[in-house]
């Protein structure tokens, strides 16, 4: 076994040891060892990680844009410098294979790119001569202190992707609560944002805590908005409990988006990207596609086909440029999915392929689960309507389209959701039916590039504006509209003798 790092909190741009006497081991995913401790952070080191923030707002958001855009450009080099490095960081503490960790760094790249055209999306909506000799103009301003909550699955794309680049580009500071399970790779991207970027002290503090600790950027009225993911409980408390102290939010929470896969559809390249989007990541994310609405005259065929597939996946150490399908994050989510997989041979579903009892040689102790797939999930099997995140494939066989759209639209999420047809009838009809806030047509992973926003719906999303694009631009600033008029020398001599005038009487 290696050497068991304990690792520190980030505060004004210094780590430093937590006074707490709880730590939270990290493991590496493929062999189950614990290769560093995180601290849970005390209310008190929370409280300072706001304080920081809240020093550091004055001068950052005063800073010039073009200046604090420079600092952007810098920190998007360090990042494509680092990226090898922080992707077998993401594969270890995670699990991904290399490439989907690969695409977790891109997927912070590709936002911070986003955030070097500040200058553009700050512009306001414009100004106008409204009447003689009064103008109209917008402003946007940055917020104040921003807190994150960060989860498990996306160490790199969503505390800096998805919070970081936008949150400081606006003129924001913010606080990252890193996630206890895969914690390392955002620390990594801390110390290179400080030591290699060079940015101010305070604009970025992290710390790791239980929820207990990290109720107090729900509350705490120097934190001006919250950004969010998770489960949607989580979720839920969060979003009321932030709201009612009169902080912005954008909570995104779970998902169990569908496919609809018809009769006319391109069956292998329908079964290739639904075992790319299905096993991805292990299916540890929120736009994986654990269930397929299939039409019953080509369910068995594809059932077959996707069975074939699945099985020919290389299922291995996720630092191994073999392999295809990596272990899930840890022992309990481990077990929490073999859990899922039984509770739906439990509820009727058929179990055509069983991936619980997988073992890779050399890495008998990692957390494998592999490919997995229940038939015949029927409406009410809780397998196939809650989140399972892992690789688990249900399949629910319908009739027709409007079977099909009625299955999936019956779900109380609805983050993202695809169509596999070559018909442009269906196609079309599909994005206009369905609840999904992510649609795909002949595509099985329809997340938007970071210039639009990650807009799920229902209970896959709390808040009003969505992380990323536009919205996000819009999350992170105050408007404020400006209406001046300055008076000409004949105006101005006709208010003195008015004045004057009422003043007499």
């Amino acid at each position: 076994m290696g050497e068991i790092r304990r690792m520190k909190y980030c505060i004004n741009g210094e780590w430093l040891e937590s006074t707490t006497d709880k730590y939270m081991p990290i493991t590496d995913s493929s062999t189950g060892e614990v290769i560093a401790e995180v601290p849970q952070c005390t209310p008190a080191e929370c409280e300072a990680a706001i304080a920081s923030a809240q020093e550091a707002f004055p001068a950052w958001s005063a800073m010039s844009i073009s200046k604090r855009v420079q600092y952007m450009f810098r920190w998007r080099e360090v990042l494509y410098a680092h990226k090898e490095e922080l992707a077998v960081l993401c594969a270890k503490e995670l699990g991904k294979n290399l490439n989907e960790a690969r695409g977790d760094v891109q997927k912070a790249i590709e936002p911070t790119e986003e955030a070097c055209a500040i200058p553009a999306l700050l512009q306001g909506d414009g100004a106008m001569q409204v009447t003689t000799n009064y103008d109209t103009t917008s402003y946007r301003f940055p917020l104040g202190v921003v807190a994150g909550i960060v989860p498990m699955n996306f160490p790199a794309m969503i505390p800096w992707g998805w919070m970081v680049p936008l949150a400081i580009a606006c003129g924001n500071t913010i606080v990252l609560k890193a996630n206890s399970n895969t914690p390392l790779t955002s620390m990594r991207m801390l110390e290179l944002f400080y030591e290699e970027a060079g940015f101010p002290k305070g604009v970025v503090n992290l710390v790791t805590a239980s929820r207990a600790e990290a109720e107090i950027f729900l509350t705490d009225p120097r934190v001006k908005a919250v950004t969010f993911v998770g489960t949607t409980d989580v979720g839920k408390h969060i979003y009321s409990v932030a709201a009612a102290h009169g902080k912005r939010v954008q909570a995104q929470c779970e998902a169990k988006n569908h496919a609809l896969l018809l009769e006319d559809a391109d069956l292998e390249a329908a079964t290739n990207a639904i075992i790319n989007s299905t096993y991805g990541c292990a299916g540890m994310r929120c736009m994986a596609l654990p269930v397929v609405c299939v039409q019953e005259s080509i369910a068995d065929k594809f059932v077959a086909l996707l069975k074939k597939k699945a099985q020919a996946m290389v299922v291995g150490c996720a630092y191994d440029e073999k392999t295809q399908l990596g272990p899930v994050v840890s022992a309990k989510h481990k077990r929490n999915v073999c859990n899922w997989i039984q509770k739906g041979i439990d509820e009727g579903a058929e179990l055509v392929l069983d991936g619980r009892d997988i073992v890779v040689p050399g890495f008998e102790n990692g957390f494998f689960v592999g490919p997995t797939i229940l038939d015949h999930v029927k409406p009410g099997m809780s397998v196939g309507d809650c989140e399972i995140f892992g690789p688990v494939t249900s399949i629910k066989r319908v009739k027709d389209y409007e079977e099909g759209i009625q299955v999936m639209n019956a779900n109380r999420f609805a983050n993202g959701s695809c169509i596999f047809t070559n018909s442009g009838y269906y196609g079309r009809r599909f994005v206009m039916d369905t609840d999904g806030g992510m649609v795909g047509v002949n595509v099985g992973i329809p997340v938007p590039t970071a210039y639009f926003p990650f807009s799920g719906n229902k209970d896959s999303f709390f808040g009003d504006l969505h992380v990323l694009g536009k919205d996000g631009v819009r999350f992170f600033t105050r408007a404020k509209t400006v209406t001046t008029h300055w008076f000409d020398e004949e105006a101005a001599a006709r208010v003195v003798r008015t004045w004057e005038g009422s003043t007499e009487q």
